[in-house]
């Protein structure tokens, strides 16, 4: 169930395992209202939030008893689907983003496509299982859903890096900064950026 305005969009998931409210609004200031469940995931979306200039709230509770994963996967269907339905057929945006961002001894680059053709390069060697209680393997599986639903081509490279938490963090940082520029409006485009004339 959904409810969307321009470049705004509402989405609700509600399963026996989880049950999330996420708002987002692409053309924000970087406000950030977080409360998963899952502390890091606060952590790392409200980074995600700031650095990409997104106003993001999110509200979710899930059988974390068992173990964080079913949260973190319908965290990123439920943001996925929010970029999809903010931006629609992907028309009169730059489509395209890059960044790369260091954290310390850490360098990551992030390099996405509205491309309507959903694909995952997780080029992120995460040696440590852990970080704090968060199972660090939950990181890829999040972004597997959010560039499933939001009809994403995304590439995560770390560059170096020895830190857990930095390479972590540095690609949620990263990230934001990726979609905001490909989510930007460019005033030259009156449809998607294709030589075909749609995605």
């Amino acid at each position: 169930m959904s409810k969307t305005s321009k470049r705004k969009s509402e989405i609700k998931r509600q399963t026996r395992e989880t049950d999330i409210s996420l708002k987002l609004e692409i053309d924000g200031q970087g406000r950030a209202k977080i409360a998963t469940g899952v502390p890091f995931m606060d952590h790392m979306l409200t980074l995600f939030g700031v650095h990409g200039f997104f106003n993001l709230t999110v509200s979710a509770k899930g059988d974390t008893e068992v173990d964080d994963h079913h949260t973190v996967e319908d965290l990123g269907i439920c943001l996925g689907q929010a970029f999809r339905e903010s931006l629609g057929d992907f028309s009169a945006i730059k489509r395209y983003g890059l960044a790369a961002v260091p954290m310390d001894e850490t360098l990551v680059r992030v390099t996405c496509d509205f491309s309507n053709r959903p694909y995952l390069h997780f080029g992120a060697k995460i040696k440590d299982q852990k970080v704090g209680r968060f199972d660090t393997a939950l990181v890829q599986e999040f972004l597997r859903a959010l560039t499933i639903h939001a009809g994403l081509t995304l590439h995560v490279e770390v560059a170096h890096g020895k830190n857990t938490h930095h390479i972590i963090e540095a690609i949620f940082k990263a990230l934001g900064r990726c979609l905001d520029q490909a989510s930007a409006a460019d005033p030259r485009l009156a449809g998607p950026l294709s030589s075909k004339g749609s995605l």
